[in-house]
C-alpha cells in the first residue's frame, strides 16, 4: 500500500540508532526524520530499523519472464518488483540488468527497453528503484550505445562481468550444452553460438574498451565495479582501472585483495541464509567472520536480506546493529548516499519495522510514505491514523 507523507512519532519500539539498539521514539514529517510532538503510533514489541538499501537484485527477472517462453511487459515486472521489495523492508533497490553479447533478455535492446520503462514508472514507484547495468566485458561494439544509455537514463551503477569462458565451455559440452543457456535468455542455440563467436573476436580490444568506459564513468560520477572475480589478479586489474566495487568474489583471494586496497566487497544474502553459495562458490559467512564482507545484497531473493542479518546474529558473527548495517548503512556508504541507511535527524525517513518476536517485516516506510503494512503493525498504524483523521475533523 502507499499513502501520502506521514507526520507521526513511532514510540515504544527498540530503535537502531547511532550504532546501538535504544528505547526512544522516531518522528517522521515531510519525508524526513525530525523532532517535535506528533501523533504517536505505539510500536511496543517491534524493532524500528533503517530501511534496507539493496545494491544488486535480479528477482525482477522472474516477473519479466516467469517461464522461458512466457514474457510480460516491463511495467508489469516493475510494479511487482516494487511491491516485492517493499514487503521485505527494502527502501532503495538496484535491479541488476544485463548488457551482454548474449542478446535476448540480457542484451542491449532489452536493457534500453527496461530503462525506458523505469523512467515511465518512477513517478508512481513506492521504492526508490534504480538499475545496475551488468556489462559483459566483451561488448566493444556497443560502447557508444552503452554510454548513451547511461547518460540518457541517469544510470549510477555499472559492474563488469566476463562469463565468456563459462559460455564457451558450455558450448563445447555435450547436450543440452548451449541449448539451455540460449533458452534461458530467449534465443535459439544457433543465435547464441554466433554471438559467442563474435564476442570472442573482440578479445584484443577489451582492455582499451574497459578503460574508455571507466574514464567516462569517473567523469560522470557513476559507481562501478566487477562481478564474479575468480582470483586476486582479476580483482587487482579491475581495481586499477577504477572498478572498485568487488561484487560476489568467487575466491577468498579476490576478496582479500579488494579489502587490502580499500575496495568494498559485496556478497549475496541468500548465501548466508542457505549456509553457502548455490553455485558452489565461497561461503559469505566466512568472509563476514573474517571482516572481508562490507555489504549484503538480495541477489535473487528479497526475503533473504533481513533473514541474513538475523542469521548472522544467531550465529554470533556480529551483533544486530553490525549485521543490519550490512544491508543499510554500509550499502548507502558504498553508493555515496549520505541521506539514507541510518536513522538520524534530517535524513530520509526510510524505515523497516520488524516484529521482535517473529522477525517478520510488518511495515516499510520509504521517503516518509508507508509502502508496506501488515500484521499487528497494521492495526497500530490504522488506529493512530484514524485518531489523527478524527482530530482533524
Amino acid at each position: 500500500m502507499s499513502t501520502g507523507l506521514l507526520s507521526l512519532r513511532l514510540t515504544g519500539a527498540t530503535v537502531l540508532r547511532d550504532g546501538a539498539l535504544v528505547a526512544r521514539s522516531v518522528a517522521i514529517s515531510d519525508g524526513r526524520i525530525t523532532r517535535g510532538p506528533l501523533p504517536a503510533v505505539d510500536l511496543e514489541g517491534y524493532l524500528v530499523l533503517p530501511g534496507i538499501v539493496d545494491l544488486h537484485g535480479d528477482a525482477f527477472e522472474r516477473h519479466l519472464a516467469p517461464r522461458p517462453r512466457a514474457e510480460f511487459p516491463p511495467e508489469t515486472a516493475l510494479r511487482a518488483t516494487d511491491r516485492d521489495a517493499a514487503a521485505n523492508g527494502v527502501t532503495t533497490a538496484w535491479m541488476a540488468h544485463g548488457w551482454s553479447w548474449e542478446g535476448g533478455r540480457r542484451g542491449p535492446d532489452q536493457a534500453e527497453a527496461f530503462l525506458a520503462a523505469l523512467d515511465r514508472y518512477r513517478p508512481q514507484a513506492q521504492t526508490d528503484l534504480r538499475v545496475q547495468l551488468r556489462c559483459e566485458t566483451h561488448t566493444v561494439a556497443t560502447a557508444d550505445r552503452l554510454l548513451a544509455a547511461v547518460r540518457r537514463h541517469k544510470v549510477d551503477y555499472v559492474v563488469f562481468n566476463n562469463h565468456l569462458a563459462e559460455a564457451a565451455a558450455l558450448a563445447d559440452s555435450a547436450p543440452p550444452g548451449p541449448s539451455r543457456w540460449a533458452q534461458d535468455i530467449g534465443r535459439t542455440p544457433e543465435d547464441f553460438l554466433a554471438a559467442l563467436r563474435a564476442a570472442r573476436a573482440e578479445a584484443r580490444e577489451v582492455p582499451r574498451h574497459l578503460c574508455r568506459l571507466a574514464e567516462a564513468f569517473d567523469a560522470w560520477g557513476v559507481r562501478y565495479g566487477s562481478h564474479d572475480d575468480p582470483d586476486g589478479e582479476t580483482r587487482e586489474t579491475f581495481s586499477m582501472i577504477g572498478a572498485k566495487i568487488c561484487e560476489f568474489p568467487m575466491r577468498r583471494s579476490a576478496a582479500a585483495l579488494a579489502r587490502a586496497v580499500g575496495d568494498p566487497v559485496i556478497m549475496g544474502a541468500p548465501n548466508v541464509v542457505r549456509g553457502g553459495s548455490q553455485a558452489g562458490n565461497m561461503p559469505a559467512r566466512d568472509l563476514i567472520r573474517d571482516g572481508l564482507c562490507c555489504a549484503l545484497v538480495s541477489d535473487y531473493h528479497y526475503p533473504s536480506l533481513a533473514a541474513a542479518a538475523f542469521r548472522i546474529v544467531d550465529e554470533q558473527l556480529l551483533d544486530l546493529p553490525q549485521a543490519w548495517a550490512l544491508i543499510s548503512e554500509r550499502p548507502a556508504e558504498i553508493m555515496r548516499l549520505p541521506d539514507r541507511g541510518r536513522i538520524d535527524y534530517g535524513l530520509r525517513a526510510d524505515l523497516t519495522v520488524v516484529h521482535a518476536g517473529t522477525r517478520a517485516v510488518e511495515a516499510t516506510i520509504a521517503g516518509g510514505r508507508l509502502t508496506h503494512l501488515t500484521g499487528g503493525a497494521a492495526a497500530r498504524f490504522m488506529a493512530a491514523l484514524g485518531a489523527v483523521a478524527m482530530a482533524a475533523e
